[in-house]
């Protein structure tokens, strides 16, 4: 007998808590520990990044939602009632990285901080959240792939509660949530073990070009993905452009900057844009 988990989680009279919101929920806060510790170690007040996540989590949450909804306007015209409504999913990842750069750019800015080197903490940790969430999409039986057997799934020793929950209407799909979740825990070993070696902001930029990758090759299984004029995949095309970015910035700053290791700085956080000499 297949049964599949029910998005709600708990029901309290008519309130109901769904497993989307709490996953969302734990990733953050998983992801707020994580960044936590690397700045108090690298010098930062306890506390800092507290100021910083109320900013991170407003603009990411909107920024998630608008992106989502701006890509399936016909439909929110339409039903203008249910842009409220994030509980049944729709929070896409390119808008929410969008409204938490900006959120960023806004903090850094405001208190002289490099922004790179806030990315080079917080990217870990964005992973981090990101592979968590994913399995929001799973609870709501979205973000899948294409049609596929329940013999192909068993091949790939999954454990059986993901097998049940890929079997929507009779027909299993690819758990491409799963590939995506597992691509960033791998991605979270990758930063954390290169960023010592790296220069500061590229990090960051390893984040940017390394996410892209994994996400552009999983998105083209997808069968709900966001698309433009109906012929382009939204999150390809998006991926595509911040791989090229994050190449033109690595590339850019490294020639123009003579930038310190990131392992090498503690309790300088001003600025690391100190031009190299010309030869």
């Amino acid at each position: 007998m297949i049964f599949a988990i029910d998005r709600v989680a708990i029901s309290i009279g008519s309130f109901d808590i769904y497993w989307y919101g709490i996953l969302i929920f734990t990733g953050m806060l998983c992801a707020y520990f994580l960044a936590n510790h690397e700045m108090v170690k690298k010098g930062f007040e306890d506390g800092t990044l507290t100021d910083m996540m109320f900013y991170i989590i407003i603009f990411s949450l909107v920024g998630a939602r608008l992106y989502f909804v701006l890509f399936n306007l016909n439909y929110y015209l339409s039903h203008p009632a249910d842009v409220i409504k994030v509980w049944e999913g729709g929070m896409a990842i390119h808008g929410g990285l969008i409204g938490g750069f900006l959120a960023g750019l806004y903090y850094t800015k405001k208190h002289n901080y490099s922004l790179f080197q806030f990315g080079d903490m917080l990217m870990p940790s964005v992973l981090l959240g990101q592979a968590i969430g994913r399995w929001g999409n799973f609870i709501n039986q979205e973000a899948h792939g294409g049609e596929v057997s329940r013999e192909f799934l068993e091949k790939l020793h999954l454990p059986e509660f993901i097998i049940n929950q890929m079997n929507i209407d009779g027909i299993y799909y690819h758990p491409t949530f799963l590939y995506e979740s597992i691509w960033n825990v791998l991605g979270i070993v990758l930063l954390i073990l290169l960023r010592p070696k790296l220069k500061i902001g590229q990090t960051f930029l390893l984040y940017l070009i390394y996410y892209s990758i994994g996400r552009f090759f999983i998105e083209g299984m997808r069968t709900d993905s966001l698309m433009i004029f109906g012929l382009l995949r939204t999150a390809q095309v998006m991926s595509l452009s911040l791989i090229i970015l994050g190449i033109v910035l690595w590339i850019y700053r490294n020639k123009k900057y003579d930038l310190p290791l990131y392992g090498d700085v503690y309790g300088n956080f001003k600025t690391f844009n100190k031009k190299k000499k010309r030869k």
